[in-house]
């Protein structure tokens, strides 16, 4: 398959992943805090048709009245919405483009010799083992007895899930890594609404059609479920875009990253949650989760800010000098991809247009340059060999003004 092709296919594939994205992850949100924004009807009509909570709202210039039944209404409707297809195609798109390119480029996305010596079928089989078996553990898990002890359940959620981003980032990429982290959370929570959420509804359904009594049960399993994939949501999305970030991925504890930003992303999705209750506590929301992730985030970006450039240029090397050896390895290990026709193999076009072909196109891209060099991201997967000495050699240069 061209370069050329796969490209075109990534762009199609990221587009269809993030609007079915926004489409499950939009739904999600608004039934979470729609759940949590319920009152209890103060109309006995509704009392005895078996309303549990109703909940009045204006938007687009009209009214709407949200109800909930506490189990099931006493005849179906004839017309009943469902919410799946959204997470249905978002992991349909999410596991295209992880074929398409972190297993079928897994040479240049997923594997990093220096991180793991692992073969492509090596890496694509641990990649597909972390994302099955992480849904098996979860699901054994949810299914044993701590779910009757949810905090429990959350904190052994979490460890095993810091476990799991620990593991990734020592087996492949830090590119590679963050996306296969959040494949195994997006699968988890596809999964749960496919075997849990949406088999609930339809067990609900079947009872009424059926002349049944609905199992209550069945549909408190699922609120459990939806309630874990709405924590889950902030930590996926980071992933997504994390690719774009080298700052993230290619840092030296990359793995201590990934916990701070998907942990700092589950406490600021809990202060919303709460916040959707406060209608409870008298309007009063403790701000403690919030506060907690902006520290989380603030502490790893100073951890991540970059550190002052280490004195020791030669004294007999003048700016001339520098930048003609800078030259000739940009010319070496950057240009291979990074111009106007790339001449490395997989490459059609200049990753995010930067060409690095010509010394002016160099010195404008020298604070671009700088971050990518350092950590490692760059060249991608090293497929052209840049060896330390020569990675040193570009950053004391820029560290040292880019002189030319």
């Amino acid at each position: 398959m061209s370069a050329f092709v796969i490209e075109f296919l990534g762009l199609l594939g990221r587009w269809v992943h993030l609007i079915t994205g926004i489409a499950w992850i939009g739904a999600s949100f608004y039934f979470v805090w729609l759940d949590d924004h319920l009152l209890p009807p103060t109309d006995e009509v509704l009392v005895r048709k078996g309303v549990g909570g109703e909940l009045w709202a204006v938007h687009g210039g009209g009214f709407y009245n949200a109800q909930k039944y506490r189990v099931a209404p006493q005849v179906l409707p004839q017309s009943l919405h469902w919410f799946y297809w959204e997470a249905y195609s978002t992991f349909l798109s999410g596991i295209f483009l992880l074929c398409l390119l972190y297993y079928g480029q897994a040479e240049i996305y997923l594997i990093d010799p220096s991180v793991a010596a692992l073969t492509k079928p090596e890496a694509i089989a641990i990649s597909i083992g972390f994302i099955v078996g992480g849904w098996l553990v979860y699901d054994t898990l949810c299914r044993g007895p701590l779910v009757r002890r949810p905090a429990w359940l959350a904190a052994v959620i979490a460890i095993l899930s810091c476990a799991a981003a620990y593991g990734l980032c020592h087996l492949f990429s830090g590119r590679g890594a963050f996306i296969q982290f959040g494949a195994m959370l997006g699968t988890i929570m596809v999964a749960n609404v496919f075997f849990v959420i949406i088999p609930g509804q339809r067990e609900m359904v079947r009872a009424k059609q059926q002349g049944r009594e609905p199992d209550a049960q069945a549909g408190l399993r699922g609120k459990i479920r939806s309630v874990h994939n709405t924590y889950f949501t902030l930590p996926v999305l980071f992933t997504m875009i994390s690719n774009h970030y080298a700052l993230t991925f290619g840092a030296r504890h990359n793995w201590l990253v990934l916990i701070a930003i998907s942990f700092a992303g589950v406490l600021i999705r809990a202060y919303f949650v709460d916040r959707h209750k406060r209608h409870l506590r008298g309007g009063r929301t403790s701000p403690w989760p919030a506060l907690l992730g902006v520290a989380v985030l603030a502490a790893a970006a100073a951890a991540l800010a970059p550190r002052a450039a280490p004195e020791g240029v030669a004294a007999a090397s003048t700016p001339a000098a520098e930048f003609s050896a800078v030259q000739h390895i940009v010319a070496e290990r950057c240009v291979p991809c990074h111009a106007a026709q790339p001449t490395e193999p997989g490459f059609s076009t200049a990753p995010k247009g930067l060409m690095l072909d010509t010394p002016e196109d160099i010195l404008i891209h020298v604070s671009m340059i700088g971050p990518q060099v350092q950590t490692r991201a760059m060249p991608i997967g090293n497929l052209t060999g840049m060896t330390d000495p020569e990675r040193s050699r570009l950053l004391d240069w820029i560290g040292h003004g880019a002189r030319h």
